[in-house]
């Protein structure tokens, strides 16, 4: 098994050797980010921390120690590239209050620098990467930062055997546990503890496009990952009504009370058969863990039950649609279990 789908809980991060490949991200860069994530944890920095700093650096600097040409003598030293934006250098862009140039350019004290401002940010772990990423930074673009954080936790998975898919709990990190209010490293939760009943397209429900996690009904469902409200609304049935404020019923047709939530990396989360009207509204910022509504039966229901969609690219339609079981492991907030209630 690959470190991207192993989860261990310990695994030192190495500098040395073959990297692997990320994307556009190869081996010079794919070390810089191993340089940053064994900083982070000589420093005991919990993972949520090595993801929100490569994906700082992913931005800063596409991952390369970068000289600058208007700073004198960074060219002369050892890097992978010039950039020109006012005095900054290194993995991080630091400017010249975070130290001298030949220490802003050594990767391992940049990355050390930029922990040190982070863990003295109230509340670190609980913030969206963005606004994380930004109180260290004080960047002219401070949203610029969430696009690399499904990226920066497939790199960190793949460099320290699946570290974001991590969860704090009791001071230790455990892997695939992450649900409701406790946030993986990657930034993702389940929405609800539960579970998963009916599951993606199977033989005999092909078009069922998402899976159906059992719950009490009232059982808060909580936002997946940080992300923007595009959806909250009543789904009209087959005959086009839009009586979401009672049971549905099997055949029926629609969502019944439902959400879509836009996160980072152009994924939806579709969220169906609340029992009332939705918590958020349409255009609503939301973070990860938040409660956005509450478990019910309307719609296209036989029985109180979460149906939960995940979709690729921004596309809210069914050709878009994926299987949410892997796609929630992978990220540290496993759909587990099985069940036999209705769907």
């Amino acid at each position: 098994m690959s470190n991207e789908l192993a989860c261990k809980q310990d695994q030192t991060v190495t500098t040395k050797g073959d990297m692997p490949r990320m994307g556009r991200y190869g081996q010079t860069q794919m070390r810089n980010a191993a340089i940053i994530i064994k900083v982070g944890q000589e420093m005991r920095v919990p993972p949520r921390g090595w993801v929100i700093a490569v994906a700082t650096a992913m931005q800063e600097s596409g991952l390369r120690n970068l000289a600058n040409s208007t700073v004198a003598g960074s060219r002369d030293i050892p890097n992978e590239g010039v950039g020109r934006d006012h005095d900054s250098v290194g993995l991080f862009q630091q400017r010249a209050g975070w130290g001298d140039v030949s220490q802003r350019m050594t990767p391992a004290y940049a990355a050390r620098k930029f922990y040190e401002k982070l863990l003295k940010v109230d509340g670190w772990q609980q913030l969206p990467l963005t606004l994380a990423a930004q109180k260290v930074q004080i960047s002219a673009y401070p949203d610029a930062y969430a696009k690399h954080e499904d990226v920066a936790s497939q790199i960190v998975n793949a460099l320290a055997g699946g570290a974001a898919r991590t969860v704090q709990i009791a001071e230790k990190s455990v892997c695939d546990q992450a649900s409701a209010q406790t946030i993986a490293a990657s930034g993702w939760t389940a929405p609800i503890p539960g579970g998963v009943g009916s599951g993606f397209r199977t033989a005999s429900r092909p078009r069922h496009n998402g899976v159906d996690v059992a719950a009490r009904k009232g059982t808060p469902i909580h936002a997946a990952a940080t992300g923007r409200v595009v959806v909250a609304r009543c789904d009209p049935d087959h005959n086009g009504r839009r009586d979401c404020n009672v049971d549905g019923s099997p055949n029926k047709g629609g969502c019944g009370w439902f959400v879509d939530i836009l996160h980072a990396g152009g994924y939806l989360t579709r969220y169906c058969h609340m029992v009332e009207k939705p918590l958020v509204a349409p255009g609503q910022e939301v973070k990860a863990g938040e409660i956005i509504g509450r478990v019910g039966s309307s719609g296209n229901s036989s029985g109180p039950h979460l149906h939960f969609e995940v979709h690729r690219d921004g596309d809210r339609s069914s050709r878009s649609a994926i299987d949410p079981v892997p796609f929630m492991r992978q990220r540290g907030a496993a759909l587990n279990g099985s069940s036999t209630r209705p769907s």
